[in-house]
């Protein structure tokens, strides 16, 4: 995994999340200076008085579409701590592989794999009853898990989605967000595009923004 530039960002109130700017314009500063310790913002304990029941979940996809799933990791945490984990490789609607190279995942390695439709119940349940769903990025599984169900006629998940690059950006005002970017500069092991790997680090930078 390459090195990320981390920068963080801070004003006079803590980061200040309204700076466009590059890594390269930022980084000199950055240098200057010790990441500062995030400010309780309004996310954390001022919302919820407990740690969250939610679901931390990553899908990783065969090639651009939405609904071509081929792998999927979930987590769910109660009361500060994974009480359970699911991860499974799935068949996608197609042999077509573009993102091989990104995950590691050809079409000979799910050729006998369970379809999303033949999961569907086993993610269902372990998402009832949760405050929320998390996602790195959550608008990309928000829209693979919307594609999935609609491509298999299968209801839509009707569930609020926390999204950890927008928490990364907003309690330490990490720069660049990428989840590797984002688990190096906070020590979460990763093993990125890994399904489950990537489930677990967004469910711990969940955790961690709240206890900020």
């Amino acid at each position: 995994m390459a090195a990320c530039s981390v920068v963080t960002l801070s004003g006079p109130f803590g980061p200040d999340l309204s700076l466009e700017r590059s890594p390269a314009a930022a980084v000199g500063a950055a240098r200057r200076r010790p990441v500062a310790k995030p400010r309780l913002l309004a996310w954390g304990q001022a919302l919820w008085s407990a740690p969250p029941t939610f679901v931390a979940l990553d899908f990783e996809t065969s090639n651009k579409r939405r609904d071509s799933a081929c792998a999927v990791g979930a987590v769910r945490v109660e009361r500060g701590r994974i009480v359970e984990r699911f991860t499974q490789l799935l068949r996608p609607p197609t042999r077509h592989f573009e993102f091989t190279g990104l995950h590691g995942i050809a079409w000979h390695h799910v050729r006998t794999a369970p379809t999303f439709r033949q999961v569907w119940p086993r993610l269902r349940a372990l998402c009832e009853g949760v405050d929320f769903l998390a996602a790195h990025n959550a608008s990309f599984d928000a829209g693979v898990l919307d594609a999935c169900c609609e491509r298999e006629g299968l209801p839509r998940f009707d569930h609020r989605y926390e999204c950890t690059v927008a928490l990364a950006r907003r309690v330490w005002g990490i720069f660049p967000t990428r989840l590797d970017c984002v688990a190096e500069e906070l020590g979460i092991p990763l093993v990125h595009h890994d399904a489950m790997s990537d489930a677990e680090a967004c469910a711990s930078i969940v955790l961690r923004a709240w206890a900020a």
